[in-house]
């Protein structure tokens, strides 16, 4: 059960948090309880979630690169929640085949066949355990490919990002709301 309560409201009356809810439930087909939990400060939920709207929606990376680093990460991070959370925006809102997906779970980077692509999660990984240890040879792989400084700079943000939301549903223990499937393949428990 969650250490805070899941504040779902009766009606939503602001127009920030509509169209968080309206493209959220676009995306993975509900409004999940992470939303509910971040209501209960709803002014940095407002806050926070513009600022990850603008890291989705206003860089180098598309939403699939994205999604690909939210999976790599919240798992290295040990968090279902948002594991699932991804997963299903990769799989139900973005239309990547499942199986594709449950690759991408159990094998990480290794499951990725693109080069850009590996090195983004590559990156991702070395940034989320060890953001000391990034060397000038790892900006140059990013660089080589197709980087540029506003990306590399979003990527790093991506990465601290997605940290947090594992941070707060891990803490705050928030309600798993997703199929059991994803939470079972990534790390082998059910409920």
């Amino acid at each position: 059960m969650a250490r805070v309560k899941i504040a779902k409201p009766d009606s939503v009356d602001d127009p920030a948090v509509k169209d968080i809810f309206a493209w959220v439930t676009q995306m993975e087909g509900s409004v999940p309880n992470h939303f509910y939990v971040e209501l209960n400060y709803p002014e940095f939920f407002v806050a926070k979630l513009g600022a990850t709207k603008v890291l989705w929606e206003a860089g180098e990376l598309d939403m699939e690169e994205i999604q690909h680093v939210g999976i790599v990460v919240s798992k290295d991070n040990g968090c279902p929640y948002c594991t699932a959370a991804f997963c299903t925006i990769l799989n139900h809102g973005l239309g990547s085949a499942e199986d594709y997906v449950s690759r991408l779970v159990l094998g990480g980077a290794d499951a990725v066949e693109e080069n850009r692509l590996r090195v983004l999660l590559d990156y991702a990984l070395k940034v989320n355990r060890d953001p000391a240890g990034i060397e000038d040879n790892d900006i140059l792989a990013l660089r080589d490919a197709g980087l540029t400084d506003k990306g590399i700079v979003q990527l790093t943000h991506l990465v601290s990002d997605f940290a947090s939301y594992n941070r707060l549903n891990l803490a705050l223990q928030t309600d798993y709301d997703y199929r059991d499937f994803w939470r079972e393949l990534a790390f082998h428990r059910g409920s």
